[in-house]
């Protein structure tokens, strides 16, 4: 979509460069962005030629930053005893999106998008991914993604914020996992994902995106029994209705997905 709108354009060189005149928006891979009418929007702030390395070391973990395309994710090579690996493109694939739109689409926009579908927000909640948010005062600060993640399309990201990077931890990199996906239609949205892990010292964690409205992260100290992760599934709150599911099936097939990514991690 034409943006007609948006009379001037600049490339952001460096963090001075983010701060926004009014009408100003960042643009990252502007899947988004592109996508309908930005009638407030009259200029744009290229975040991509900040020059951010996509993928990074950062001691044991791995730093995203936030320009990353879904496909130099997804593309990402195993690291010896990175038992998480698969969950980097299993999550990639949960994005209704072509080649081209993976191509483009950045990490960091689909986080900081937060819809409940948001494929991204699932791999991020599911490892316990850190964003680091640039302050408009020169600093820092840090929030989990399940916390920074708000509502379906909302975020505690304040003005003048911006999101530089997604860091997972080495714990959660070397997890197993377990990925289930259901939607309506064989090629459809993401109606819920549900993701287990268990770390190397025996803990687990459930996290369900898409079916409900922010993510819902459930964390135990041993793989829960099965009647008890049932329990805990159909207590959550901020299930939701759209054309791609209604309330009650999302809470139900969520149960579901639950057991079987369970009997997986069992194993």
């Amino acid at each position: 979509m034409d943006l007609n709108t948006v009379a001037a354009y600049r490339a952001a060189r460096t963090r001075a460069d983010l701060a926004l005149a009014p009408g100003e928006r960042l643009l990252g891979g502007g899947t988004w962005l592109y996508s309908e009418p930005q009638v407030d929007t009259t200029g744009l702030v290229d975040l991509t030629t900040m020059g951010w390395p996509a993928l990074e070391r950062v001691g044991d973990g791995l730093r995203i930053a936030a320009t990353c395309t879904i496909a130099e994710l997804a593309r990402i090579p195993p690291e010896p005893g990175w038992g998480a690996h698969a969950l980097f493109l299993q999550c990639a694939n949960a994005l209704l999106a072509s080649f081209k739109v993976w191509n483009v689409a950045t990490v960091g926009g689909n986080v900081c998008r937060a819809f409940a579908a948001g494929a991204m927000v699932s791999l991020c909640t599911a490892l316990d991914a850190e964003a680091v948010v640039w302050t408009p005062d020169g600093r820092e600060r840090r929030r989990a993604v399940e916390e920074l993640v708000t509502g379906n399309g909302t975020t505690s990201l304040r003005d003048g914020e911006v999101l530089r990077a997604l860091e997972i931890p080495a714990h959660a990199l070397r997890a197993r996992t377990a990925f289930r996906k259901i939607a309506l239609a064989e090629l459809g949205r993401s109606g819920a994902v549900v993701i287990g892990r268990v770390d190397a010292d025996g803990r687990a964690v459930f996290s369900v995106t898409a079916a409900v409205e922010r993510p819902a992260v459930l964390r135990y100290e041993t793989l829960p029994e099965a009647g008890a992760l049932a329990a805990d599934i159909r207590a959550l709150e901020g299930w939701y209705s759209d054309p791609f599911g209604a309330a009650d099936w999302r809470r139900h097939v969520s149960g579901v997905l639950a057991a079987q990514v369970r009997e997986e991690l069992a194993r």
